[in-house]
């Protein structure tokens, strides 16, 4: 065993090699690195998902309770690429924070104790590398992840996750349980295009009446008639902004709104699920959570690899003392009101109507309050109208981020491509599907 090794616990070892090691009567040595392997979608390499990270958990978990090694160490290594080293790393890490109860720093200090180095993570974009995710920014989004309840390997179906992450079974993932599933857009009828499965809403219907779920917010343009959704009971919010941008200040605030006053569960989707989605929910776990911009993504990208994209990254972090802000607002009004003896209002205005293909309000409440919220700070843009939406845009300047024209050429998108041709969505979509050549495990419902 090279000197690049990490001792976790007495027994418990995490090594760096540069080939295969064999078992001895002393030592027993596993690998993972052909086994849990990241299906990436252009340049992104990792984190490993929820699934891949319990299926660890259970292999190390039953090794250390093996009364067979009880007496050998046990060590756990990797010999692959900087990407697998990473993985590996992250995946040991959260162990220790999850079933050795070791803080996140704690962890991640003995994974560096011998000078050991590890690239970061990075989004699922084919353009240049505009944000860092490094371990200890997993580490905590997986400890705060404890904290709150989100993650429960002893309540977790790991063969469900598996199931409905396929795109054939709907390509959905909880976020956050019991609140925000995210999930790819629907179409208005159920077949295969460009190698991807579409579902027609009433596909999901089932399951999510089954999960709870009360509001649906589409971010992504028009592809079918909302009423096939409210007409069975469900609210329907849309809150449009292009494919692979930003939201502007209001569409920010308005989610936010909805999904405060929503009863149930909240289904999100844009047309992949994986940029606009992830961001507006991001901005939702940095207000009500106070996690930090990189604990957010983290997170997000552990339950649905590829989330949040591009210039998106660089938003969610600037959004991130803002909304930490709005967040301690909100919760000061909140415990004013319980110690007023008044009950919170339970439907807030959100100044967004449920609106259908004719454009009519369907919204139920007759009776609504508007709730003072501080504006978003810290996000210096100017703004343009898109022609296709005739809404406003934001437009990043003076971050590290690109310009809006420069990522849409990146991106390698225009709005005649939203209107009749693939866009970025779309190709995530694509790619998701092509690389899940697994044999169905049947099918939405």
């Amino acid at each position: 065993v090279r000197a690049e090794t990490a001792i976790l616990i007495d027994q418990l070892y995490f090594a760096i090699l540069q080939q295969k090691i064999k078992s001895t009567a002393e030592r027993h040595c596993f690998c993972i690195d052909e086994e849990l392997a990241y299906e990436n979608f252009y340049a992104d390499f990792g984190p490993l998902n929820l699934a891949m990270f319990y299926r660890f958990c259970c292999k190390l978990t039953k090794k250390l309770k093996s009364i067979t090694l009880s007496r050998k160490k046990i060590i756990f290594y990797t010999c692959g690429d900087q990407k697998k080293q990473v993985n590996a790393a992250y995946l040991i890490g959260s162990y220790a924070v999850m079933h050795l109860n070791m803080m996140p720093e704690e962890a991640y200090s003995l994974l560096v104790s011998r000078n050991s180095t590890y690239i970061p993570f990075r989004d699922a974009s084919f353009g240049t590398c505009m944000y860092n995710l490094n371990i200890l920014d997993c580490l905590r989004g997986v400890h705060k992840a404890l904290q709150y309840g989100w993650l429960d390997f002893s309540n977790f179906d790991v063969e469900e996750y598996e199931h409905y992450e396929r795109a054939e079974n709907g390509d959905l993932n909880w976020i956050i349980p019991g609140k925000f599933l995210a999930f790819s857009g629907p179409h208005p009828k159920s077949k295969i295009e460009n190698g991807y499965p579409l579902h027609a809403p009433e596909a999901y219907i089932p399951y999510f009446r089954k999960h709870n779920i009360t509001t649906i917010i589409r971010l992504n343009k028009k592809m079918y008639d909302a009423r096939r959704f409210t007409d069975s009971g469900f609210e329907h919010h849309d809150l449009f902004f292009v494919d692979g941008s930003t939201p502007n200040d209001s569409i920010v605030r308005k989610f936010l709104n909805i999904c405060e006053n929503a009863e149930g569960g909240i289904a999100v989707h844009c047309k992949a699920g994986l940029g606009r989605t992830g961001t507006l929910i991001g901005c939702y776990m940095m207000k009500h959570y106070r996690l930090t911009a990189a604990e957010a993504i983290a997170w997000i990208r552990i339950c649905r690899p590829g989330s949040i994209i591009g210039p998106q990254q660089n938003f969610v972090e600037e959004k991130q003392n803002g909304l930490w802000a709005d967040g301690d607002v909100f919760r000061e009004k909140m415990l004013n009101e319980r110690e007023n003896g008044k009950m919170a209002v339970t439907r807030i205005l959100s100044g967004v109507d449920d609106i259908t293909i004719n454009g009519s309000n369907k919204n139920r409440a007759s009776k609504k309050e508007e709730m003072d919220l501080v504006s978003l700070k810290g996000h210096s843009c100017h703004t343009f109208r898109c022609r296709m939406c005739c809404i406003t845009l934001n437009e990043l300047q003076g971050h590290t981020t690109l310009s809006f024209n420069c990522f849409l050429t990146v991106f390698q998108y225009n709005d005649e491509e939203e209107r009749n041709g693939l866009t970025q969505g779309d190709k995530l979509r694509a790619l998701k599907s092509k690389r899940q050549s697994r044999s169905s495990s049947g099918s939405l419902s």
